[in-house]
């Protein structure tokens, strides 16, 4: 039986950590900084947990990851 492949997308966005959580980064951040608040731009520096349904389709689509 052949390997199930990884989708590149999610394992250059997502890390699951030693529990099984998956952590991402915050969303909105790639373009359009001029028109976003300077308190959004703070709250949305780093990493964070993902919520429960959003957890279980990355984990869909790293097949091998925790």
């Amino acid at each position: 039986m052949p390997k199930m492949k990884t989708k590149s997308s999610a394992k250059k966005r997502f890390k699951v950590t030693a529990t099984g959580k998956v952590v991402g980064g915050m969303a909105g951040k790639r373009h359009g900084m001029i028109k976003r608040s300077n308190k959004f731009l703070r709250d949305a520096r780093g990493t964070r947990v993902l919520s429960a349904p959003d957890q279980k389709l990355v984990k869909s689509f790293m097949p091998y990851a925790g």
